[in-house]
């Protein structure tokens, strides 16, 4: 229940507050996945009533398109779906539901997510995603897109600008289908699913998270090193969607997790030094208070 108190204050600020459901929301005991190692085998679910946890908190915008959005079927699956329906939560990512649009002060949204995932709408299935996408740019003002790619893992960091293979699976080229996706009319490109903090970028003036980390997570967790910090990023846009500002607060998981800010400043430290490998050329500012703004020319870092 008070898992995300913490941080309330900070995601309750946005007028539109985004974060990545992992897992479903399912009370009923329902059929879990089959699993060839248990060892590495993970299968999320919360009780339906944790839907008004995140509302709480002010999650007001949420990605289901991930690994484990089918850890107990289409039962589970759709239960999320009606759960978030009722809360009024938009959300989309599935072949159930692969973009929605909403409005907040005047301002017309779209959203889709993708993965590589069964059931979700792929990451790696280009001329769909620009299908969605361009038609999400003729309907909204601004366009968000999340997406789950990535190779998993404290050593996964690093935007490497190439198709990463996880287990065997083809997660996407972050890097490229973040600029397919501002070519299409994405506004802002938000990444997770490795696990670890990466680099931000901007293209086009239009704003690229390539990883958010773990966030709010509990339990049976590896949380050491970069796999237990997180950023919460803050946008500041303008009505068409172009990058204005930001700013990073960074966030640290204690002991079996849950978000606190944490002091240290590990998140914004990683994010500014990804930045310097990954990302040289990037226009991207990042002070040491977080504020993030962008330079007219490109700047050796």
């Amino acid at each position: 229940k008070n898992i995300l108190q913490p941080i309330k204050e900070l995601i309750r600020k946005g007028d539109v507050a985004f974060g990545n459901l992992e897992g479903v929301l399912l009370t009923e005991e329902g059929s879990v996945k089959k699993c060839s190692n248990p060892k590495v085998c993970y299968a999320f679910k919360m009780p339906n009533h944790y839907v008004d946890y995140l509302v709480e908190a002010g999650f007001n915008l949420l990605s289901i398109a991930n690994n484990h959005i089918r850890d107990f079927g289409s039962v589970g699956a759709a239960n999320t779906i009606r759960i978030l329906n009722e809360a009024g939560i938009p959300h989309a990512g599935l072949a159930e539901c692969p973009y929605t649009t909403f409005e907040k002060d005047g301002i017309r949204f779209g959203f889709a997510a993708f993965a590589p995932n069964i059931g979700t709408i792929k990451i790696n299935d280009y001329a769909n995603a620009r299908k969605i996408i361009s038609h999400l740019d003729s309907i909204s003002d601004i366009v968000i897109i999340s997406f789950h790619g990535g190779a998993e893992g404290s050593m996964m960091k690093h935007v490497t600008r190439k198709t990463e293979i996880f287990l065997g699976e083809n997660r996407g080229n972050p890097y490229e289908f973040a600029r397919m996706a501002i070519d299409a009319g994405a506004d802002v490109v938000l990444g997770h699913g490795p696990h670890v903090t990466r680099a931000i970028d901007i293209y086009k003036d239009r704003f690229i998270s390539y990883s958010l980390g773990n966030f709010a997570t509990y339990g049976r967790f590896n949380l050491s090193g970069p796999n237990g910090i997180s950023p919460i990023i803050e946008l500041n846009l303008r009505g068409d969607g172009t990058f204005i500002s930001g700013k990073i607060y960074s966030t640290k998981q204690l002991g079996e997790g849950g978000p606190v800010i944490d002091e240290q400043n590990r998140a914004l430290k990683e994010i500014q030094e990804l930045m310097r490998t990954d990302i040289p050329e990037s226009i991207l500012n990042i002070e040491s208070d977080g504020t993030i703004t962008k330079d007219n020319k490109p700047t050796k870092r």
